[in-house]
């Protein structure tokens, strides 16, 4: 049984390890970059089965002193959403419905903030299919693209209505 809760500091050491293998579809982050997440978001929630952390999602409210080109990308043109920072299910989880409900339970959250949009961001170079696919399935749709990392990775920004 998967079980979705707020995420406490006892998950962080899980969290990091967990975005660590992902850290090519997301981008890295220490235990410090967690903390400093954490205080920023408004949305900080692990699935878990069985007593592990099986996945987590982060994501930020409008109006927060977070340094992050597609925030701010999101920033400069979108009056009230919630940035979705990052999703990670661990592989052996993978199957089991768990980003989907993190999903569900972000727009639920969504919605009884009053939060308009929910934004977020994939790679389409290199191309992260699972991802585009996945996010097709909750209706986002893409409101632009850009280079970041340095010019290592284009991303699609996608939002939904919630």
């Amino acid at each position: 049984m998967t079980i979705l809760r707020d995420a406490i500091h006892a998950d962080f050491d899980s969290i990091v390890k967990l975005n660590a293998i992902e850290e090519q579809q997301t981008s890295p982050m220490s235990l410090e970059r967690l903390r400093l997440l954490d205080q920023l978001s408004s949305y900080n929630k692990v699935a878990e089965i069985e007593n592990e952390v099986a996945g987590f999602l982060l994501a930020m409210p409008v109006g927060v002193s977070y340094e992050n080109e597609n925030y701010n990308w999101f920033g400069r043109r979108f009056p009230s959403f919630l940035y979705i920072d990052r999703i990670v299910v661990g592989a052996e989880f993978s199957g089991r419905g768990i980003g989907s409900g993190l999903y569900v339970d972000l727009f639920a959250f969504a919605r009884s903030h009053k939060i308009k949009a929910i934004t977020c961001e994939y790679n389409i170079n290199p191309l992260n299919l699972a991802s585009r696919a996945f996010h097709r399935n909750f209706g986002f749709k893409e409101v632009g693209n850009q280079w970041v990392a340095n010019g290592t990775k284009l991303v699609s920004l996608q939002s939904v209505e919630t």
